[in-house]
């Protein structure tokens, strides 16, 4: 009897750990599948079409769509862009852009914010680095010109070059591309990144150890997160956003910031329209709004305070079906926004629903 016990405990016992290890198993692996297809959250730096740490320069009639950060260096090191102090001492506005340029020496609140900003990014940069189980390794040994992308992970060791003859990126509206690149990425004179099938600038992340430089008249799409410079030589054009470890240097180029950031983590869009509650709340003075999209449809997303009048309007137009989440800065609003309770309306084709918002200053 005590050996058939032994042998049953024995078998137990083994059999016990078997499904201790699928268990665990059919916990990791999917995280680490579904890791790879899902967005870059770039938390509160995705308040920022431009974003450094040591500089940001410009020569020549630039034009930039959206707000500009620089932490821990101070306004001095933003240049080109003849800065003009806002009253409250928090921001500052140019003829070059539009949207607001902060810096780190402004006035609160902004110091706080573009230390936050400023550490998502890094978050954000260490994120997309840290992606495993790639799709595509060393594919076309770094040089891009002339090929199709679809959507996955894509890594390499070495350089990455896009020549005269360009790329292209094909996927639908929720697909989502990461490139992890160990050294340099070069976009070189007159190459275009073009975007097919409903791509969006807003789910691709290029993430660069090294430099990124993108030669003259160049047309660069996607989120560039980059431990180094971004250097945009004359006339190169950018959709998506260029934050820096370091520094951004610009020539005459044209920057516009992506709409709203879309991804979908199980390959499948959703089953139903939803709106979720914005993240962090309350918050000061940047949140998240999320909100899912079951088919395409006109959408608006707006903000108001507890009397009805209009603060802010996130989303006003057509978007495809898909998950979005949008950035909210309340220094950003139509009216100065004191702290205290809002709430959020998104109207989505029939669809509509509320929240509330909670600002503490």
């Amino acid at each position: 009897m005590k050996k058939v016990t032994t042998h049953i405990s024995g078998t137990l016992s083994r059999w016990t750990t078997s499904v201790s290890v699928l268990v665990a198993l059919a916990l990791i692996l999917p995280v680490a599948l579904w890791s790879q297809s899902t967005i870059v959250n770039l938390g509160t730096a995705g308040n920022f079409v431009i974003l450094a740490k040591t500089g940001v320069s410009t020569t020549g009639v630039t034009a930039v769509t959206g707000d500009i950060g620089i932490s821990p260096a101070a306004a001095t090191f933003i240049t080109g862009f003849g800065l003009i102090l806002d009253a409250s001492g928090a921001y500052s506005t140019s003829s070059l852009v539009t949207g607001k340029l902060y810096a780190a020496d402004y006035g609160v609140p902004t110091p706080t914010v573009m230390t936050t900003a400023i550490g998502d990014m890094e978050t954000a940069y260490t994120n997309a680095a840290g992606r495993t189980l790639p799709d595509h390794t060393e594919l076309y040994a770094g040089d891009l010109t002339g090929q199709t992308l679809t959507p996955g992970l894509y890594k390499w060791g070495t350089n990455v070059l896009i020549s005269a003859g360009g790329v292209t990126i094909s996927g639908s509206s929720t697909s989502i591309w990461i490139f992890q690149v160990a050294q340099n990425l070069t976009v070189a004179n007159a190459a275009i990144v073009t975007l097919s099938g409903g791509a969006k600038a807003s789910n691709i992340f290029w993430q660069v150890a090294g430099q990124v430089s993108l030669g003259t008249t160049a047309q660069m799409k996607g989120i560039i997160l980059c431990q180094t410079q971004i250097a945009m030589n004359t006339g190169a054009s950018l959709s998506g956003r260029a934050l820096a470890q370091t520094a951004v240097t610009l020539d005459a180029n044209a920057i516009t910031q992506p709409a709203a950031t879309t991804s979908v983590e199980d390959g499948t869009v959703p089953v139903e329209f939803s709106l979720a509650q914005n993240y962090p709340n309350p918050f000061n003075p940047s949140t998240m709004i999320a909100y899912n999209l079951a088919k395409p449809a006109m959408v608006t997303l707006r903000v108001y305070d507890m009397l009805g009048h209009e603060m802010a309007t996130l989303v006003n137009g057509r978007q495809e079906a898909g998950r979005y989440a949008v950035p909210f800065n309340s220094t950003e609003g139509t009216r100065a926004m004191a702290s205290g309770v809002y709430y959020y309306r998104l109207q989505a084709g029939s669809f509509v629903d509320m929240k509330k918002l909670i600002l503490m200053k």
